[in-house]
């Protein structure tokens, strides 16, 4: 191994300081590319020689870039420990880093207590160790159920990329199907074309041909009539001729006509010549004439091939007429096709809508059988009630009779009725009609087989016969048995729904049961309908009218939003307003007034639910406007609550059902009329997130810093106009040239804050849309990673009202150890303490997380939330000498502190240098952590004040300047984000 090959060097507890950073430096390189701080840093704040300070800075500075940046200032942090950094560091190796520390060190790790230094408590390392070895253990388990899952995702992804790259091989041969049958329907349009253009340049030199033609005959008609009228000229001149020869041979001489002899040859020499015409021009005629015949017979040839060609084109243009017969063919086909599933589905919806009538009818012959039953029940109870009156007039009478039977008896007069000698038995089992539960079946108990005679019909008899006196007595006894367990109603509209039972008298029982018989007999008869009786039975139960319950309709909800409208918000709910009359909506009988509070539907084969009863306005109508198909939709019946929404509404109380408040992330310049300006850090009540003509904007009201109340109204952009103007001002900040430092130093008003969010989803402000499968373990693929961070131009608060002085914390924290103990000497304050806890009371402290920072001077002195609220209980403002980091755990507790930071520049920083020097920092120091914790300040979930250096000179105009900022922040409403991540 490469440790083994290390010589071994002395023990690090031998070595000095020097001599450990020595070798440390010697490795520094190995270290700063084998280490991660995020590993060793808990182990070096255990061991107290990194603060948490510290760690947010080498964890969250943006000037280090990457891991051998944070691991090599980690290292100069340590160095500033001296020793004790040092050996805290190779401790730290020895534990996570074994063959690290061999390399650097020379020696093997050990877990024995004596190789380690002693910086932590024997008990501590154990149980830093445990905790070590319990979060690797655990890192393996997920590592290896994360390894699980992702082989799963992966063979499934697998499986799903082998379908897709199956599609595309089919789509990808369809796609160079139609390429080539594009690309061959083009060659031919082409062909088609340059045919046209040659036929056209056919005709063209055609039709030049045919004049040539007639210009070469007209030329010729022109050259023959010039030889004709050549040829008359000669005749004439040949007949003059003779005519004068003859008259010469006549009158003269000889010698005269041997000499006109010679003037008749030269004559004839020039007309020899005449006729021949100038043979070049015969010969020019002669070759003009050959080539108007050889181009006319060329012409003729070029036409037959022109006709050959327009009849193979004729032939070409038929069997595109038939490809494109065959193709309207296919299309009217497909078209019945298509007719043919429409009318399928018509008549399906036809079939449905008939079902949904016999459905609606058949609920309509329900409710009627019900009345009727109603109805039969009521003349019942009427028949049963006469019979009871008739009952008791025969009981009255045979009391009556028994009565005089027994005085006749004493007067020794015999009667022939055959009666019973006692008068507990003169009435054998006569007792009252009861009326049966009409709806409800009631079992048999066991009061009732009790006093059941074997003998008897059934207690649910169903025959036209009288029940016999055993059924009734059942009957009796198990309405009894029943009337236990109903609720006693005393007023007068609830008793005429329940019957008054006596209790039974049987013949076989006790006599002490018997003489009772007839005195609670009486009693029970005695009672009033305005009277409470000892038990009740209720005949039938009473319909209850539960206004709270949740119906859910099941409906085509396509275009959702032009079947119905809503109306309200997320303070009132989101009701149904309009419903359009032929709709699925009306059709399912949707009626205005319902309060929506849930629609689930299908998209894209995924099932999503969103549940609207705290959304807004525009979310709801947003998720409404994402049904597709079928839907399910879950209504509230709130008809009060919507009609007081209207009236609000039509009385102008309010424009909305919405209202809630945001913190604003990015200043909006004033816009056209009726649009609010708002700043950085402003807070806004939202009042109508859909107002009348607009599309992206919110009706919203700037908020008094100290009292609820209304400033100035107008239209602000909505979530996600805003959002796209708070990414431009991002990019205007980016493409921005940097200032002068003069300029620089100038503090100007912000005007973006950077606020992001890991909660995924389309806007973090809305609570309504919900993945049922992302609830699932396998993400899905199209969810948004949850590493992604989403900027928010609004953020969400929450409006406290703090009842007491809140605590101060000062900031930068080097200025702040400065100014705290010459705040605490004011009146009305006091600094916070710590407080010295024993080991145990420590880690029970550390375990409720009411440990707010340890104290520099080490061991277990920390500061509490126990100290600060003993404080704040004084009525008096309670000074924090603490960092940032304790604001959020304070929030936890419900304690709001006032948080001033005091901005620094090389000029102000100068007029504290004295003040600097006692406490052993330098001027850079401060600018320094002013600037660090002035990054921090965006991510606090509340607002704080900030004073610029221009607001004050000296400490004492600072201190004056402090107690104003406290007065006046003591006042004002303390705004709380919540954790969105």
């Amino acid at each position: 191994m490469a440790g083994e090959s290390v010589p071994e060097r002395p023990d690090l507890k031998e070595m000095g300081e020097e001599e450990l950073w020595e070798l440390i430096n010697d490795n520094r390189h190995r270290l700063s590319l084998g280490v991660r701080p995020c590993v060793v840093i808990p182990y070096l704040r255990q061991a107290r020689v990194l603060t948490e300070m510290d760690e947010d800075e080498i964890l969250s500075s943006h000037n280090l870039t990457n891991r051998s940046m944070r691991t090599s200032h980690m290292m100069d942090l340590l160095r500033t420990q001296g020793r004790n950094g040092a050996v805290a560091l190779l401790e730290s190796l020895m534990i996570h880093y074994p063959t690290l520390y061999t390399q650097v060190t020379g020696r093997k790790p050990s877990t024995e207590p004596s190789r380690f230094s002693g910086l932590i408590k024997y008990s501590e390392l154990t149980e830093y160790l445990i905790r070590a070895v319990t979060g690797m253990q655990d890192e393996l388990r997920e590592a290896r159920c994360e390894a699980g899952r992702m082989s799963a995702r992966c063979a499934s992804l697998e499986s799903e990329i082998q379908q897709v790259m199956e599609h595309e091989e089919k789509s990808r041969c369809l796609q160079l199907e139609y390429e080539r049958m594009h690309r061959h329907l083009s060659s031919l349009q082409r062909e088609v074309t340059q045919l046209k253009d040659e036929k056209c340049d056919l005709y063209v030199r055609y039709t030049a041909a045919i004049e040539e033609k007639s210009a070469v005959s007209t030329r010729l008609h022109d050259l023959n009539l010039q030889i004709y009228q050549l040829q008359t000229e000669l005749q004439k001149a040949q007949t003059e001729n003779a005519f004068q020869k003859r008259r010469s041979l006549r009158s003269l001489p000889l010698a005269e006509a041997s000499q006109l002899q010679e003037e008749v040859r030269s004559l004839r020499c020039q007309i020899m010549k005449i006729e021949k015409l100038n043979p070049a021009h015969q010969d020019i005629l002669a070759q003009d004439l050959a080539e108007a015949i050889d181009s006319q017979v060329e012409l003729a040839g070029q036409l037959r091939c022109y006709r050959e060609e327009n009849e193979q084109l004729h032939k070409e243009k038929q069997e595109f007429l038939d490809q494109n017969e065959s193709l309207s063919l296919q299309v009217q086909q497909l078209t019945l096709d298509c007719n043919m599933h429409q009318q399928k589905s018509n008549v399906f919806q036809n079939q449905m809508r008939d079902l949904q009538t016999e459905r609606d009818q058949a609920y309509l012959s329900r409710n009627e059988a019900q009345s009727q039953i109603a109805a039969i029940l009521a003349e019942k109870d009427i028949l049963r009630s006469q019979m009871i009156e008739l009952q008791e007039r025969d009981f009255s009478v045979t009391v009556k009779h028994n009565k005089e039977w027994q005085r006749s008896k004493e007067r020794g007069i015999s009667w022939d009725c055959p009666l019973s000698k006692s008068e507990d038995s003169s009435f054998p089992g006569r007792h009252r009609l009861c009326r049966m539960d009409a709806v409800r079946s009631i079992s048999v108990n066991s009061f009732t087989t009790e006093c059941e005679d074997p003998l008897a019909s059934s207690v649910r008899s169903g025959d036209v016969e009288p029940p016999s006196p055993q059924s009734l007595r059942r009957r009796e006894g198990t309405l009894h048995e029943d009337s236990i367990l109903e609720t006693t109603e005393t007023d007068d509209s609830s008793l005429e729904d329940f019957e008054i039972l006596p209790t039974v008298v049987r013949e076989d029982d006790s006599p002490a049961r018997q003489r009772c018989a007839p005195r609670r007999t009486k009693n029970v008869y005695s009672l009033h309908k305005s009277s409470v009786p000892p038990f009740l039975v209720r005949s039938r139960p009473k319909a209850i009218r539960v206004n709270g319950r949740v119906v859910t309709i099941a409906f085509q909800g396509e275009t959702l939003l032009n079947q119905i409208a809503v109306v309200g918000g997320n303070k009132t709910g989101v009701f149904v307003h309009e419903v359009t009359e032929g709709s699925s909506a009306h059709t399912v009988g949707i009626t205005h007034g319902a309060q929506i509070v849930e629609v689930r539907y299908q998209q894209d084969q995924k099932a999503v639910k969103m549940v609207l009863e705290d959304s807004t306005l525009e979310e709801a109508q947003w998720a409404l406007g994402q049904v597709t198909g079928l839907c399910h939709l879950s209504l509230r019946p709130r008809q009060d609550d919507y009609e007081a929404l209207l009236q609000q509404l039509q009385q102008s109380e309010m424009s909305s059902g919405d209202s809630f408040y945001v913190r604003v992330n990015v200043t909006i310049p004033a816009g056209p009329k009726e649009t609010l300006t708002v700043s950085c850090n402003d807070i806004l009540h939202v009042t109508n997130t859909r107002p009348a003509a607009t599309e992206d904007s919110w009706y919203a009201n700037q908020v008094h810093p100290c009292q609820l109340l209304a400033l100035h109204s107008g239209l602000v952009p909505n979530y996600y106009r805003a959002q796209r103007l708070l990414i431009g001002a991002i990019e205007e900040m980016n493409s921005q040239t940097c200032k002068s430092q003069k300029e620089g130093d100038a503090v100007d008003r912000k005007t973006v804050r950077i606020v992001s969010t890991g909660r995924q989803g389309r806007n973090p402000l809305w609570v309504s849309v919900e993945n049922e499968k992302s609830k699932s373990t396998d993400s899905d693929v199209t969810s948004a990673p949850r590493s992604c961070l989403t900027l928010m131009p609004y953020s969400p608060v929450t409006p406290h009202f703090p009842p007491i002085c809140r605590p101060v914390l000062l900031l930068p924290s080097i200025l702040g150890r400065i100014l705290d103990k010459k705040v605490a000497s004011w009146q009305g304050f006091e600094l916070c303490e710590p407080e010295i806890m024993s080991s145990s009371d420590y880690a029970a402290c550390l375990q409720k997380s009411e440990l707010l920072e340890e104290c520099e001077q080490g061991g277990n002195c920390c500061y509490t939330l126990q100290s600060v609220e003993k404080v704040m209980k004084k009525g008096i403002h309670c000074v924090l000498p603490l960092g940032l980091d304790c604001v959020r755990r304070l929030h936890r507790a419900e304690i709001f502190p006032i948080i001033i930071f005091i901005s620094q520049s090389p000029r102000s920083a100068r007029k504290l240098k004295s003040k600097l020097q006692r406490l052993n920092c330098s001027e850079e120091h401060l600018l320094v952590c002013s600037r660090s914790e002035e990054t921090l300040l965006d991510k606090l979930p509340c607002l704080y004040h900030h004073v610029t250096p221009d607001l004050w000179c000296d400490q004492t105009s600072l201190l004056t300047r402090l107690r104003t900022v406290i007065w006046e922040e003591q006042k004002k409403i303390v705004w709380v984000e919540p954790d969105l991540w």
